[in-house]
């Protein structure tokens, strides 16, 4: 048996994949690599669960918010707008140049005026045209670090639009492995009942639930 995870590009997870196989050693983690425009799409029959980007559709997955990330603007090393610290939408359309948006686009905004928007196909493709100087390119800082490279810089926007990563699993396809997984995104320990289902029966309420090792207190 081995437990399938959907990871979209961008979403970083070797703490969580340490965690698992120190609690769930038994039961192989397979990581697998999908598009983000696919995700969904395959979620259920080539993935147990998935670490992809919101929204989801509700009526059919399943998903817990974990982060959100703030956006980033990419451009050639060399150009004028690495002279700031941090760039809005406003500004960037003040420059005047081309915007870039890959087709596989993860950001669900308007974006800011511009004298053109270019379609590339893939966020991949688009920072290379970025390092050709050909227009800018606005992602989450994660996808920026993904496709790094010497000859292109980011600059964090302020005001852009953010990428929220969730963890998502189909409506019908709750189960002890989605669970344990779920406490693990969450930081439940291992020894809560809730990240473990096969664990010991959950304590009675009272001050011993202060935690695992806390004495109780005596009221003064």
């Amino acid at each position: 048996m081995t437990f399938r995870l959907l990871v979209v590009p961008g979403i970083v997870i070797d703490r969580w994949r340490q965690t698992w196989a120190e609690r769930r050693p038994a039961v192989p983690l397979q990581l697998v690599q999908a598009p983000a425009a696919d995700a969904q799409r395959l979620l259920g029959t080539d993935g147990d669960a998935a670490l992809l980007r919101l929204p989801v559709d509700r009526d059919k997955h399943h998903a817990i918010p974990l982060y959100t990330e703030q956006s980033v603007v990419l451009a050639h090393r060399d150009h004028v707008l690495h002279a700031a610290d941090e760039l809005t939408l406003a500004e960037i359309a003040e420059l005047g140049e081309p915007l870039l948006r890959p087709l596989d686009d993860v950001l669900s905004w308007d974006s800011p005026a511009s004298p053109g928007v270019e379609r590339p196909e893939t966020t991949e493709a688009a920072v290379e045209w970025v390092a050709a100087e050909v227009g800018l390119l606005v992602v989450p800082q994660s996808l920026a670090r993904l496709y790094h490279r010497k000859d292109v810089k980011y600059k964090p926007v302020t005001d852009g639009p953010e990428s929220a990563v969730a963890l998502a699993w189909p409506v019908d396809g709750h189960s002890e492995l989605v669970e344990e997984m779920i406490g693990i995104v969450r930081g439940r320990t291992a020894n809560s009942t809730r990240g473990q289902v096969s664990a010991a029966p959950a304590r009675k309420k009272g001050p011993a639930s202060r935690g695992a090792g806390s004495p109780a207190r005596r009221p003064r």
